[in-house]
Parts: C-alpha cells; sequence; structure tokens
C-alpha cells in the first residue's frame, strides 16, 4: 500500500472500494493532501476535499474519471477539519455537483471566526507571539502572506455539522469520532469492517501536525491534543489512511511513537527552560531543533517561525500545568523556569 512518491497524480487504490487522490498543495512543503474516495451502492464518497486552488477540481475529476466515475456522482464529503487544504474544496465541489458537505460541530466557532475576520491573518497565533515575546514576527509573517487569495466562498457553512457516532457513506457504515488538539473540532472516521482509520491530521505517518494552529481561544490543544492520541489506543487498531503522506502501516504503532515523540519534546523543553529560568517562548524555541532534520530556529521562515514558537507555547503550557514549570507575566509576556522542588 505505501507508495515511495505519495504526491504522485491518480487515483491509487488503498482498500477494496476506496481510492487515493493527491491534490495539490502549491508552494507548500507538505505539497499535496488526500482526497479518499469511497466507492458503494450509493455512489461516491469523499474522505476531506482539499484546497480550492486553480485546477484542483479539475484534478479530482480527473482521477476519478479514471476508474470509471464521475464528480456528479459524489453524494458526500466528510472534512477531518476546517484547515483551508482540507475545507475550501468542499463548498466549490457542492456548487458543481450537489455535493452535502459535513465538518465537526467543534469547528463551527473557528469557521465562523475565518468568516468574520474576511482575511487570512492567523490572528490568534499572533496572540500567542505577543504572549512568547515574539511580537516582531508578526509583522513578518503578515508581508510573508501579502497578497494571498481570501475568498467568502470558500468558507461556507457545511450542510451537516458532525456529532459522535455513526454515519452512512457511500452505503457503508463509519463511525465518526472527535479528536481534537490539531484543531478543536478535528474528527477522525473510523470503518469498522474494513479495518482503516481515515486519520485526517491527527495521525500523519512522518511527521507530527501544528498545535494550536486555528482561530479561537487557546484552550490547552496539545493537552487535547494528547487526549485524543491516547483515545486511539482504546479502540481496536487499524491501518492508517492519513491526510499527508503514504497510507499503510497500524495506527496504534504510530500514536505510541507520537506519544514517545512528544515525551521526549517535553524533556528537551525542561532542559532549555532549565538553562535561562525566566525564559519567554521565543527564547526556548531558539534553543530546540525543528523538523526531522533538527533545523535550527533561525533557519527557519517567518511562517515556520510562528509555528514553531506557537508550539514551543503548546508544550511550555501543558508542563506549567502539570506542575514542572512556574509561569509568571511580564505584561503580555509568559516567562517560563523549572518548578521549586523539581
Amino acid at each position: 500500500m505505501t507508495d515511495p512518491d505519495w504526491t504522485a497524480p491518480g487515483c491509487h487504490p488503498v482498500l477494496p472500494g476506496i481510492h487515493r487522490i493527491p491534490l495539490p498543495m502549491p508552494q507548500d512543503g507538505l505539497r499535496a493532501v488526500n482526497v479518499y474516495a469511497i466507492e458503494g451502492p450509493d455512489g461516491l464518497a469523499l474522505v476531506d476535499a482539499g484546497w480550492r486552488v486553480p485546477g484542483a477540481l479539475d484534478v479530482l475529476g480527473a482521477a476519478l474519471a479514471s476508474i470509471s466515475r464521475d464528480l456528479s456522482e459524489v453524494r458526500d464529503v466528510v472534512v477531518t477539519h476546517v484547515h483551508r487544504d482540507h475545507y475550501t474544496l468542499a463548498p466549490a465541489l457542492r456548487r458543481a455537483a450537489g455535493t452535502r458537505v459535513h465538518l465537526g460541530a467543534g469547528e463551527a466557532v473557528g469557521l465562523g471566526l475565518v468568516r468574520d475576520l474576511g482575511g487570512n491573518d492567523p490572528v490568534s497565533s499572533f496572540e500567542q507571539l505577543a504572549r512568547a515575546g515574539a511580537g516582531d514576527l508578526v509583522d513578518a509573517v503578515r508581508i510573508l502572506g501579502a497578497g494571498e487569495e481570501w475568498n467568502g466562498s470558500d468558507w461556507e457553512d457545511p450542510d451537516h455539522w458532525l456529532e459522535p457516532g455513526m454515519l452512512a457513506l457511500a452505503g457503508r457504515e463509519v463511525e465518526v469520532v472527535p479528536t481534537p488538539g490539531h484543531t478543536k473540532g478535528h474528527v477522525v472516521l473510523h470503518d469498522l469492517v474494513a479495518g482503516a482509520l481515515f486519520t485526517g491530521d491527527h495521525v500523519l505517518p512522518t511527521i507530527t501536525p501544528s498545535i494550536g494552529f486555528e482561530l479561537g481561544d487557546w484552550e490547552l490543544p496539545l493537552g487535547r491534543y494528547l487526549e485524543s492520541l491516547e483515545l486511539l489506543l482504546l479502540r481496536a487498531d487499524a491501518v492508517m489512511l492519513p491526510a499527508h503522506g503514504a497510507p499503510g502501516g497500524s495506527v496504534h504503532q504510530r500514536v505510541r511513537e507520537l506519544l514517545s515523540h512528544h515525551d521526549q519534546r517535553f524533556a528537551r523543553t525542561v532542559s532549555a527552560v532549565a538553562e535561562a529560568p525566566g525564559s519567554t517562548g521565543i527564547d526556548v524555541a531558539g534553543r530546540l531543533g525543528w523538523t526531522r532534520r533538527d533545523r535550527p530556529f533561525d533557519g527557519l521562515d517567518p511562517f515556520n517561525q510562528m509555528i514553531a514558537t506557537c508550539e514551543t507555547m503548546a508544550h511550555l503550557d501543558v508542563l506549567a500545568e502539570r506542575g514542572l514549570l512556574s509561569v509568571a507575566y511580564d505584561g503580555p509576556v509568559a516567562r517560563f523556569a523549572v518548578a521549586a522542588g523539581r
């Protein structure tokens, strides 16, 4: 089931009645997003929709044509979360083919905030940059994103807000499982008969998802993410069908790897704080390595420096909540130290 180039275009069979269609993500390091087409007696259903960039709908249509199917047969699309590379092609598909759009109920606030904002600025992340002592990054991120298209029609409400429980897709039953963390309303879909889990960005095969990159209140997102990972270990193991990367492999095995990764990251974060008590979030981020290549913070572009700083804040907040770090505020800026007695 694995593919050495998982981004290669086409309609790739992964399990009986399930095909994987990579759609383009221009100017993004992830390169593509996997859309899964489910064939059944009631037509077609999709898991995730893709990013509405020029030609994306044509790429999706051509992939379906290669298995003698058509966009008009797509009855439903379930979107795992509201990020643009997953959601924004869904309203376009609804306009083109009358497809019903489904999204986790926990994404309602975030989706409304995107519409209210009327632009691409990640203002909630900017708030965390201020708390991290990294306010100077805000202007650099704004400059980097200047000129990006924003279209309100990309962010229309779904037809159906998903709650936990069973959902019929193309004549087969899948279970909707909320997995907050990457976003507040992220869901995964468990096909118990096929033994497959459509994991969205919650469980990815080679990287960890960004944490807290969404609009809305900061609600200990890494804590929620870790709880959601643990939840999957209580369910039957399944084949992983991720939104980015090649499909295949055990969900349980990858979840354990992700939990171990975060344990190691917590230890490194405590060590980085111990080097200089009173450190800010950006101070700590600057002492840590980033990406699988352990790149220095200064080697990242401003957008990825923002992501790294917010992820550092997410780890610092969990450590403070666990009592391993203390936090004090210097105006809006949080400063961290190893807790007394630790």
